[in-house]
């Protein structure tokens, strides 16, 4: 299959080989489950369980509120302990409602779980509505409801569906592990997605250093469907931006903001693909994940098919615990990644790495003055000048930082690992997203506070006016019956001088 070339992108010490060889294991079961119900992008669910109830495996928690949303499902059998707050799987450790469950050991699924004996029997709507109802998200770490994307054939003139096995950033390979234990099962997700999506072409991407999911998948696409293609990909960071992805693939270029839906192809994860398998051949919902433990400080680098609301602490004593303190614990790759607050945090739908770094492993230097060297320019995936964005944001014009690209920045750390003054280029431009943002929302606030104010002074002009028009009418009423009263008074002796000339 002929491959584009596309422009940037870095090449990061791999460090796959500490977890690439390790099947997936399967942890005991912790002593506690905490279930955030914000583990997608969207409105947070709505609990439907209450304190002291006693759930199934898979019995629905808590219920999507609204399109970008998703349900989440009890991961094993046990009693409900609370319906409340917990720190949240994010760096800033706020805490996020969250429901807090003991598992009672017997991991029992609830009867209601039911699948589809041929699932290509089902329309597209049944099938998205299962996937929906499953709380099946991105996998890859953006937890985009994956009903949503299936749903774009009612939008747009789809003829491509992409699954990016890419698995770019370092450290990483649970998506790995997954292709080569389970190609069959990824593959039927494909199709069944593909099905929904109505669309003829399947590509899968795997960068050239898995050698052996390439050899796994293109086997098992051979007994399966031939229509699907296996592309190995060159092992370039970040290959799996979806953009540049399909770009690779195709030649064709996504609109800038916009989606690669708008040139007819959809991208999904393998290990979402595997869960859309699960959910309509068995019925299962979205209750655990493969998630890569790695670093130089893990006794016992693995991937652990993890259940939703695992505590951070759990998954490191089961590999063994710390050699050493690690001086960052990081959920996800080391380019993108965000830092944990602490090991109490629980494990969700979007966590697909525990990273704990020792200091051999990271480059904390302290930034120096940028020498103009344009190594930025030249690593940047998407063509644009970091070192001018973040001159920019240095003095806080970040309307500026705007026009020369900011919005079309997607945070993949590429030029900041390169930077020879190790700039934290990365920071500036997320700082600068998220202020831009909050002024958006003080902007529409403003408009809408406006727009509100402009209402209520026309809603009263129109009561006054409203009461104007109402006294003038009641006056023109009450005249017209003054007038009549007088007209009926100055008739009546004349009525009566002729009552009594008739009588006479």
């Amino acid at each position: 299959m002929k491959l584009f070339k596309i422009r940037g992108g870095v090449h990061p010490e791999g460090r796959k080989e500490l977890a690439a060889k390790q099947s997936i294991e399967t942890p005991p079961l912790p002593h506690l489950l905490h279930i955030p119900l914000q583990q997608h992008i969207g409105a947070t669910a709505s609990p439907a369980v209450r304190r002291g109830q006693r759930v199934a495996k898979g019995d629905l928690l808590a219920a999507g509120q609204g399109t970008i949303s998703a349900p989440v499902h009890a991961p094993t059998s046990g009693r409900i302990m609370g319906v409340g707050s917990y720190p949240a799987h994010h760096a800033s450790g706020l805490s996020v409602p969250t429901i807090t469950l003991q598992p009672d050991g017997e991991d029992r699924w609830s009867d209601r779980i039911q699948g589809v004996e041929d699932p290509f029997s089902l329309d597209a709507e049944a099938i998205a509505a299962r996937v929906d109802a499953a709380g099946i998200v991105g996998l890859g770490g953006a937890t985009f409801p994956s009903a949503v994307k299936l749903n774009l054939r009612r939008k747009f003139r789809l003829q491509t569906l992409v699954i990016n096995g890419s698995e770019c950033e370092p450290y990483l390979t649970c998506d790995d592990r997954l292709m080569c234990e389970q190609p069959d099962a990824i593959l039927d997700g494909v199709r069944i997605m593909a099905h929904a999506l109505g669309v003829t072409q399947l590509i899968v991407g795997i960068e050239d250093n898995k050698p052996e999911a390439i050899a796994a998948m293109t086997v098992a696409a051979a007994g399966s469907d031939p229509a699907i293609r296996i592309a190995p990909l060159p092992s370039r960071y970040p290959m799996g931006s979806e953009k540049h992805l399909v770009q690779t693939l195709t030649g064709r270029e996504t609109p800038a903001r916009g989606l690669t839906a708008d040139i007819g192809i959809v991208v999904h994860n393998p290990a979402t693909a595997f869960a859309v398998h699960q959910a309509l051949r068995y019925g299962y919902p979205l209750v655990s994940r493969v998630v890569t433990v790695s670093g130089g400080a893990i006794a016992r680098p693995g991937n652990l098919r993890v259940l939703l609301g695992t505590r951070v602490q759990d998954l490191l004593d089961h590999c063994g615990g710390l050699t050493e303190e690690p001086v960052r614990l990081i959920s996800g790759g080391p380019m993108m990644g965000q830092p944990l607050p602490s090991t109490r945090v629980p494990m969700v739908k979007g966590s697909n790495g525990l990273l704990a770094l020792s200091a051999s492993e990271t480059r904390r230097r302290a930034p120096m003055p940028c020498i103009r060297c344009a190594s930025c320019v030249q690593a940047c995936p998407c063509g644009l000048v970091p070192l001018e964005m973040a001159a920019q944001i240095r003095v806080g014009n970040l309307e500026t930082a705007v026009g020369l690209g900011l919005m079309d920045c997607i945070g993949c750390g590429s030029c900041a690992y390169v930077c020879p003054g190790h700039i934290p280029l990365v920071q500036f431009f997320n700082y600068a997203k998220g202020e831009m943002a909050t002024r958006g929302r003080a902007k529409q606030k403003q408009t809408e506070t406006k727009r509100l104010a402009e209402q209520r002074t026309a809603r009263l002009e129109a009561l006054k006016r409203a009461k104007r028009e109402a006294m003038a009418r009641r006056k023109r009423e009450a005249a017209a019956k003054q007038k009549a009263e007088a007209a009926a008074l100055a008739a009546k002796p004349a009525r009566e001088a002729e009552q009594t000339l008739t009588e006479t």
